[in-house]
Formats: C-alpha cells, structure tokens, sequence
C-alpha cells in the first residue's frame, strides 16, 4: 500500500516532504475512519442488540444498567483501542510522536474507564433501592465517596500517564499538600463521618418523617446524599439540610409514632371552675338516660350510697359524704365515648382523659389517646370530630367551656 500511494504521489510531482506528508495523512485519516466505523457497530448494532436482549430478560438489574448508559459508555472504548494500537504504527519513525499518542490516547482511555465506573456505581445505588433493606440502610453517601476516590485516582492516573510520571512520585508530592487537601475536604470528612454515625446508628431513613426546626424543615425524607439530606415538606417544598447538622444539633424523628401504629392525640378543653357542682337526683336521673353512661351512673350511685350508708352519713346535704359532680360523670362520658369511637385505640396504647392543674383559665380536661389512623388529614378530621361533639355535649353536663370575654358577650351583656 505504501508503494502505490508513494508512486502515486511521485507521479503527480509531489516532493518528498509533502508525499510522505500526504501518506501519513492518508493513513491517519483511514485509521480514524476505521475508528468512526467500529464506533458505529458497537452504539448502533452491537448496543441495540443488547438492550433488546435486557428488554426480555426477567431480572430488572441489567435494565437499570441499560438506563443508565453503561453500555454505552463502554462503546466508547472499541473505537479508542483502534485508535491506540492503529495510530502509533503510523509514526514509527518519530519515537516521540508515537510515545505523545499513546500516552493521549492512554489518558482518553482512563477517563472513559472512570464514566463506566461512575455509571455502575450510579446504577448499584439504584438496583440497592428497589429493595426494602435500602429503607433502612441507605449506601449512597458511601458511593458518593467510593465516586470521589475513584475520580482522585482516575485524575492522577490521567496526569501521570500524559506526563509520563510515576503516580507515586505525585502521590508522595501530594502528601505535602494534606493541610490544605483536609481544609478543602472538611465538609466531605465531617458529612462522611456523619452519614456513618446516622446509618450505623439507625437515626434516620428514607421515608422517614423528621422535624428540624433551625432549617425550617418538617417533612419526609426523599433522599440522603453525602453531605445533604433532602426533605420534602408538607407543602411540597424541598429544603437540603447538612448531614453533619443532624448530628450535632437535635431533630425529631416521627417513625416511632409511624411504627407503633397510632397516632397520639393531644389536646385539652377548659373548664370553667364556676360550673362543676355536686350532682342532684334529678342531675344523675337526666345521665342515667344517656345510653353509654347508664352502666356507669347506676353503678357509682349503688357504689356510693352504699358506702354513705355504712358510714351513716347525712345525706341531706350535698357535700357530706361522698357524691358525683358533673365534671366526674363528664369525664366518664369522655371514656365511654372515646372507648365506643372506632378510630382510637384504647387496647395496645395510652388511654388517658385526665384533669390537669388548674390556672386562671379554668380547669383543663386533658385528652391523651392515639388514633388509629396515622395519615395527617385523617387524624386531623378524626380529633375535629371528637372535639366538635364534645365542646356540644358538654352543656348537657352543666358545664361551661372556659373562655376570655368577646364582643359578643360584652354585647349580650349590655343587653341585658
């Protein structure tokens, strides 16, 4: 081939610098076409011909590694591996020229090489989140930093290779720049640190709700990077809050309310002191027919007057012995009504309706029970419910709810 391209070129009264100029060009040209072809079989048949085969495999793993382009980042390397061997030939007469390309090419190699290590990483964290261990052990900041290792290797392999230097020689050169490489590297040292504190530790997983108050965040967690973890707040905003910060400063993880089942509700209704009384017969005749306190209202007085029977207590007034007030038997309404209610839990979790200390706001009536049914708008409507029909119910009890003056009582008031 050399002989009919140099007699060609002899013929058309080419000198001897541009005829072998023209040759090497030729060639070059035929090696990149050669190149350009093979790159053309690997992407558009022999890459199509895989993915069809993944797309009828069962296993779902080799679709994530289609999707995520390794296969067509390892393309890359036939076309440069042509390139390697094909264009040194070229310029076997130049050591140097021949030595330059190979070490380019070498480099351009490397850094392929590394895309596919970067894209088998990406897809490993991908196929390790479709399973459920993932909920509880996430790994992708521990892939973030095999990712930086990797690509700090890969660019001293890059640099050493272009430049024909022992990696290390560079690598001991580094070593007295490590000052400055830690200052540049806190925030990834710190957050490494972190991150394996937080998983080693189980304090948090995707999914989980948590509230951190000094960044404004009170979500769901949808993702934990390296340095960040990503929330998603009710109102669908994201906020990225510092892995290490959640290790130094507190936050509050909702999962063991998630775990357990039920959700605690809360709340308190004030009762107004000038309102609670002992109750009359004709107080307890009028509970007595409220169907789910009857039991207990026919029970306490049997209970009662048989035991200021004994103890021959005179009854003609109210407040010897031993006597129901209404703020009692209410509190035994709230029970029996919260115990018959089908969304609260008063088997497995804490049943409480309690009185509390009272204030200069009346007295208050302590609810502390948890709903069966965690999902925010259900639990909302759930606890609205029991308190919509409880502030109503109360006034059968003559009891009043305790609250400041308005205008329309200064109103009704003056009315009068």
């Amino acid at each position: 081939m050399y002989g009919i391209l140099n007699d060609f070129f002899t013929g058309i009264g080419l000198s001897n610098i541009t005829r072998e100029f023209s040759i090497k060009l030729l060639y070059v040209c035929a090696v990149f076409t050669l190149s350009f072809i093979v790159n053309f079989i690997t992407k558009k048949i022999l890459l199509t011909v895989i993915t069809k085969i993944v797309k009828r495999t069962e296993t779902k793993w080799d679709d994530i590694l289609v999707r995520k382009g390794l296969f067509s980042r390892l393309a890359h390397i036939a076309p440069a591996l042509v390139l390697y061997y094909l264009l040194p030939l070229i310029f076997q007469d130049s050591i140097n020229a021949q030595e330059l390309i190979k070490r380019l090419i070498l480099s351009v190699l490397i850094i392929i090489i590394l895309t596919v290590i970067s894209s088998l990483i990406t897809a490993v964290n991908d196929i390790y989140s479709s399973y459920k261990i993932s909920k509880n052990r996430p790994i992708k900041g521990y892939l973030q930093i095999l990712r930086v290792f990797i690509s700090i290797i890969g660019t001293v392999l890059v640099i050493t290779t272009i430049l024909d230097k022992s990696a290390f020689g560079l690598l001991s050169g580094i070593g007295a720049f490590s000052a400055v490489l830690m200052l540049i590297f806190k925030d990834t040292i710190l957050s490494l640190v972190a991150s394996i504190q937080l998983s080693g530790n189980d304090m948090i997983r995707i999914g989980d709700w948590i509230s951190v108050p000094d960044f404004g965040a009170d979500g769901d967690v949808v993702d934990i990077k390296l340095q960040t973890v990503t929330i998603q707040n009710f109102d669908k905003t994201l906020v990225n809050v510092p892995i290490y910060s959640l290790v130094t400063s507190s936050f509050k993880n909702w999962r063991g309310m998630s775990d357990s089942g039920g959700r605690r509700i809360k709340r308190h209704l004030s009762i107004d002191m000038n309102s609670v009384r002992f109750c009359s017969d004709e107080m307890l005749k009028r509970f007595g027919e409220i169907e789910i306190l009857a039991d207990f209202v026919l029970e306490k007085k049997i209970e009662i007057d048989s035991d200021n029977k004994t103890k021959k207590v005179n009854t003609n007034l109210l407040i010897n012995g031993r006597r129901m007030t209404n703020l009692g038997v209410f509190r035994a309404y709230i029970s029996a009504y919260l115990r018959n209610h089908p969304m609260i839990d008063d088997e497995g979790m804490t049943f409480l309706v309690r009185q509390l200390q009272s204030t200069e706001k009346g007295i208050p009536l302590e609810i502390y029970v948890f709903s069966k049914d965690q999902v925010w708008a259900n639990y909302e409507r759930i606890q609205a419910d029991i308190f919509d029909h409880l502030l109503s119910a109360i006034t059968y009890f003559d009891l009043a709810v305790y609250q400041n003056l308005s205008s329309l009582d200064l109103t009704e008031y003056l009315k009068k």
